[in-house]
């Protein structure tokens, strides 16, 4: 298939007139205004109760109205919710929250993070929140984008992440010490996702700060995975990042692969990246031709392509929304309903389902406030203004606020079958859930311009336009404006001009110096009195050959360490004790 350059629909579909309401099941319309105030009020009474009991926690506990570290100890839910903050129009509580994290927040500590969760949590929300700083009317300092207090704030907990990428293979090692790096015994058997979702973020971080190797890295770990996958196109759940073997075999779109599927296209839109764009549709084709059965999809062998579960898992949910940024509107829109008819059997998706029986799986009953299958719903109305779609925001909101509201927030629900509670409230909640709610039911907010107002920047590159929609959801819902990589970088083909012509002109003065010397020793001519002379690029101990190209920074091997792998089941993996 030829590559076509796709845009993201917020900024495709804009255009397209959006229904003032959608009929409910007696007839009525959900009122988009009337919702769109309930979501903020779910959001308010969630970020408030974080606030009174849990900051600075990374979590609020609902239950018993307190809070605990998850993730590392970031404040990770006021990360996580700073940029929702603008989009439901709170610049006052944005501008103090900003002050806050710059006072509060340290990476320089002993303790032993997600690679993966550290990158879509802390790293994009800083990011999303440094682009977004000036629209929320954050006093920038002079160069921004190109520099602010969050930017360093992202680039520095990216830095602390990057001795996990140091492996033979590139592919980073799931866990990392943000004051040690990688511990001497932590394993190396990392899931696919965890491998292949930095792209987003480390681009914008490069592009940003002109150090290329955050996405140098995030490239590699790309390229890693697609030169691993079998024979026919699929890749599994759980890799060893050391020896580059599969420990995990079972394929599919869920738990543990997800976002890579998911970078691939956004990577590809961020970037105007025909190569990335190109891996993905090979990957739908094998995705469609192994594991798609009546508008599900299953897991299956990846080598073999044989079922090995027919189970959906709430997380594959965000696959409608990712097909429908490449155009495939049809397809996408047959799975969500086959989603749909899962939450309206519950009132949520269970973390897993098994298709055959038509009921949860067995321990995996919970609903933890997941947005993927309302970040599928935002989308597909953006493209098609199917009344369905605000039918599920509306069942969404009815449902979290009846079975999950207490008085501290909103708790995980443990079980779906009888709507027990779990004592935790996941900061993707404010960052996801809500915001993607609020977006659906928002036709007119600033993240779906349409191109039509845009804001002009000087930088020390030149003026760059920002904000002229088209933006780019990393996994956690954080927005990039993907304008803003080019207001800190020239092209590279720019560059390599400047340097073609510098080359050519150190030779023509070499030559010329030559020919100064020839005529002078014949007394035939002299440079006039008080004319200046040119460095030559000797001097300088540069040569006059063209220069290779600059090597990318090798990567450190890791000492090998032993582990023992004997089970995948339902996307898990399990390691004996011994």
């Amino acid at each position: 298939m030829p590559f076509r350059l796709f845009l993201p629909l917020g900024l495709l579909c804009a255009l397209l007139p959006l229904p003032r309401g959608a009929p409910g099941p007696d007839g009525t319309a959900p009122d988009p205004a009337h919702y769109r105030e309930r979501v903020k009020a779910m959001f308010y009474h969630a970020y408030d109760s974080y606030l009174e009991n849990a900051f600075p926690y990374d979590e609020l506990r609902p239950l018993t109205c307190d809070g605990h570290d998850t993730w590392g100890s970031f404040s990770l839910t006021l990360i996580d919710a700073l940029d929702t903050l603008l989009i439901l129009g709170n610049i006052s509580e944005f501008q103090r929250v900003v002050e806050v994290l710059q006072d509060n927040v340290d990476f320089d500590i002993d303790v032993n993070a997600s690679v993966f969760e550290t990158n879509i949590r802390v790293v994009g929300g800083l990011l999303s929140a440094h682009l977004l700083s000036k629209k929320a009317g954050v006093e920038v300092e002079a160069g921004w984008p190109c520099s602010g207090p969050l930017l360093r704030m992202a680039e520095e907990a990216a830095r602390k992440l990057l001795p996990a990428f140091q492996t033979p293979t590139g592919m980073p090692y799931g866990t990392v010490n943000l004051l040690h790096g990688v511990n001497p015994g932590e394993t190396p058997v990392t899931c696919t996702a965890g491998i292949g979702t930095f792209i987003v973020e480390f681009a914008t971080l490069s592009s940003l700060t002109g150090d290329p190797v955050f996405e140098d890295v995030a490239r590699v770990a790309l390229m890693r995975l697609w030169e691993s996958r079998s024979d026919i196109g699929l890749v599994g759940n759980h890799i060893d990042v050391l020896t580059g073997k599969w420990v995990a075999q079972d394929a599919g779109i869920g738990a543990g692969v997800d976002s890579y599927f998911e970078y691939l296209v956004k990577g590809a839109i961020l970037l105007q990246d025909k190569k990335l764009m190109a891996m993905f549709l090979e990957y739908n084709k094998a995705i469609r031709n192994y594991t798609r059965f009546d508008d599900w999809y299953l897991w299956v062998q990846m080598y073999k392509g044989t079922v090995s579960m027919p189970v959906f898992q709430s997380l594959e949910a965000y696959w409608p929304g990712l097909q429908s940024l490449i155009g495939d509107i049809d397809n996408a829109m047959r799975t969500f309903l086959n989603y749909y008819t899962v939450w309206k059997q519950f009132g949520g998706l269970p973390e897993f389902y098994n298709i055959p029986q038509g009921y949860t799986v067995e321990k995996r009953e919970g609903y933890p406030l997941r947005p993927e299958l309302i970040e599928s719903a935002m989308y597909l109305y953006r493209a098609t203004g199917d009344p369905t779609l605000l039918e599920l925001g509306r069942d969404a909101v009815e449902s979290i606020e009846k079975i999950s509201k207490v008085e501290c927030g909103f708790a995980t629900i443990k079980d779906l079958r009888d709507h027990k509670l779990d004592n935790r409230m996941e900061s993707f909640f404010l960052a996801e859930t809500v915001k993607y709610l609020y977006l659906l039911f928002d036709p007119t907010n600033f993240i779906h311009n349409n191109g039509s107002t845009f804001d002009a920047v000087m930088t020390p590159y030149g003026e760059c336009i920002l904000g002229a929609g088209g933006y780019i959801f990393n996994t956690e819902a954080h927005p990039i404006d993907p304008a803003a990589l080019h207001c800190c970088r020239r092209l590279k083909e720019e560059q390599w001009e400047v340097e073609d012509l510098m080359r050519e002109f150190y030779s023509l003065n070499r030559k010329r110096s030559r020919f100064q010397k020839k005529t002078k020793s014949s007394g035939s001519w002299e440079p006039p009195a008080g004319s200046g002379t040119f460095s030559s690029p000797e001097a300088h101990g540069e040569t006059s050959e063209k220069q290779p190209a600059k090597e990318k920074i090798p990567l450190l091997s890791c000492p090998s360490q032993p582990f023992t792998s004997k089970l995948a089941l339902l996307g898990q993996v399990f390691l004996d004790s011994s």
